[in-house]
């Protein structure tokens, strides 16, 4: 079957099926999940229908606690229903999350997954939100890509129908949120082929009716209330091999095979890093590079972390691992470890033969960034006698010295993908032109492309810097680009205030947007701006775009001339077809 390939976010792309494949959807806005809320009100406004031919109900309440009861009610009632959230506002859904757990109703919440506000409040990705969960009940399900969160989105609304478990399935705020990719679009044949029928029926058959009297939402004493509390364990035993089920039948549709823990690496490895979210990408893709130069490292990529299936994590991981260095992307103030670490140090505890060694860590707390360089770190650590456990990587800690040291310029990079970078002014347009470029690229082009937006939480008249790449294979680079072959800076002040050509490799291009022209231009550039040029021997490149929008009625809005102006220098597209998809995408 011919899937499409489309360039979008990770909201969207989970927003997609979820509205596909639900009848009630109870929403309210908390930064980065808004847009699935967003795509799925605008969705049912255009009268979009779900794959049962019915146009999905969606209701903005007054708080998230407010959209998690809509949610439980609208579940009572047999229908399916969903909801998208994150950081405080998931928190406020936990005494909901508790009940429906509680009650075996089958649902799915799709979180962007985000810090909490503790000494500050951050608005960026990491998974504290979602551990402060694990107990109600829920299964969790961990997706690492823009890809992994449309897919994962599909695997979770099948599983919880047939497992009765509801599930929370939750991706990086963010980091996967909001990065552009190029992906594979499930499409409604493939939704309706997941979805089993005769099990919608059986959850409607559930649903609180007068035709079928039956007796919910009571008080227990100590008499009972403990022997009803543990009926639920065979559904949460059967969890795991439900979902297995439904990855394998995934893979047999669409030829992308999942599994609950998937390993990355040397089939030998001694050294094995354990983690979920974007990370686990990261490290699976350096751990590639590492395996290709002789190490012998892996990485356990995890998914469904609840239940958490001690016998299919002990099954992928290689017989000859000595350390295990578990990553964990939250912190718990006084625990005896971080959560995912704790669970696999009792899973190696119980598990039968070798017990390798297990290290903990923190890393990329609030969005910060995690890098190759930084995998490569954790490995190097592992290999050591007497390895620093529970570390932080990716920060300086001169406080509690828990960080390790890294070089920031080992690199993975392929030299055939393209990466370009962006310096914009918040409300100048450049990450709209710049993400209509990337969707250019990868849509009207064979490249694969990725796009990420890096702003200040202050957002309007803050800087912005574009990360785009492209080339001819699958990009899978959840991190920031540190040197690129395209800079260009739309705003000339920054010159003084930032060092710009900090990104550029030798020999690169050099964009800026200047009210001096070429022959006058070298005169005004700062010195440093100048032995930058100079060299890394860049190609240069100016233009007053800003009396060009004058001229043409834009205002202040540079965007789409800088945009004609990339496409014009690197030729990615020929300059006619460019300038017409320009056209077009405004």
């Amino acid at each position: 079957m011919k899937r499409p390939l489309v360039t979008l976010d990770g909201n969207e792309a989970t927003a997609y099926v979820a509205h596909k494949l639900s009848e009630v959807i109870a929403i309210y806005p908390i930064t980065p999940s808004s847009p699935m809320g967003e795509f799925a009100d605008e969705w049912s406004a255009q009268r979009r229908t779900n794959i049962w031919g019915t146009v999905p109900l969606v209701v903005e309440m007054q708080s998230e606690g407010g959209a998690a009861g809509a949610i439980h009610g609208a579940l009572q009632t047999g229908s399916l229903a969903t909801t998208f959230t994150a950081s405080q506002g998931l928190l406020l859904m936990i005494p909901n999350m508790y009940k429906i757990a509680g009650e075996l109703t089958s649902t799915v919440f799709h979180v962007s997954a985000r810090s909490l506000a503790a000494q500050a409040l951050s608005i960026f990705g990491d998974h504290s939100d979602v551990m402060a969960t694990r107990s109600t009940g829920f299964a969790l399900l961990a997706s690492s890509s823009v890809q992994e969160a449309q897919d994962m989105a599909l695997i979770a609304h099948a599983s919880t129908l047939e497992a009765r478990v509801p599930f929370l399935h939750f991706f990086d705020g963010f980091r996967t949120s909001h990065e552009v990719n190029k992906i594979e679009q499930l499409v409604e044949d493939d939704l309706r082929a997941m979805i089993d029928d005769r099990l919608v029926q059986a959850h409607r058959a559930r649903g609180l009716s007068p035709d079928r009297p039956v007796l919910r939402g009571t008080a227990q004493n100590p008499d009972v209330y403990f022997q009803a509390r543990e009926t639920v364990n065979p559904y949460y035993q059967a969890c795991p091999e439900i979902v297995q089920k439904y990855m394998d039948k995934f893979a047999s549709l669409v030829g992308r095979q999942y599994r609950l823990f998937d390993y990355i690496g040397d089939p030998n490895a001694e050294r094995v890093i354990v983690a979920m979210g974007s990370g686990a990408e990261t490290a699976g893709e350096t751990a590639k590079f590492l395996m290709e130069r002789g190490e012998k490292v892996g990485v356990v990529k995890v998914h469904l972390y609840r239940p958490f299936s001690v016998k299919h994590f002990l099954q992928v991981l290689p017989e000859t691992v000595r350390t295990i260095a578990v990553l964990d992307r939250t912190k718990e103030p006084g625990a005896a470890g971080e959560p995912l670490y704790q669970d696999v140090v009792t899973a190696i505890a119980e598990g039968n033969g070798v017990k390798p060694r297990v290290i903990g860590g923190r890393y990329g707390l609030s969005s910060k960034e995690f890098t190759p360089a930084m995998v490569k770190a954790v490995f190097d650590e592992a290999a050591k006698a007497q390895p620093k456990n529970h570390f932080t990587v990716g920060i300086y800690d001169d406080v509690s010295h828990t960080s390790l040291d890294y070089d920031p310029t080992f690199d993975i990079e392929a030299p055939e993908t393209v990466r370009c970078i962006f310096w914009g002014l918040g409300s100048d347009g450049t990450v709209g032109a710049n993400k209509n470029s990337i969707k250019i690229i990868g849509e009207e082009t064979d490249n694969w492309a990725q796009g990420y937006f890096v702003y200040d939480s202050k957002k309007s008249g803050q800087v912005t810097l574009s990360h785009l790449r492209f080339g001819p294979k699958p990009i899978r680079a959840p991190y920031l680009i540190n040197q690129a072959q395209f800079v260009a800076c739309h705003q000339f002040s920054f010159l003084e205030r930032f060092d710009v050509l900090k990104y550029a490799m030798p020999g690169g291009v050099f964009l800026l947007n200047s009210i001096y022209g070429p022959e006058e231009v070298w005169d005004h550039l700062p010195i440093e701006t100048q032995k930058g040029i100079i060299e890394k021997n860049l190609r240069f490149f100016v233009i007053d775009a800003n009396e060009v929008a004058q001229k043409t009625g834009m205002g202040g809005r540079i965007n789409t001339i800088m945009q004609t102006c990339f496409f014009a220098i690197s030729g990615v597209l020929p300059r006619e077809q460019a300038i017409k998809e320009i056209k077009k995408s405004h």
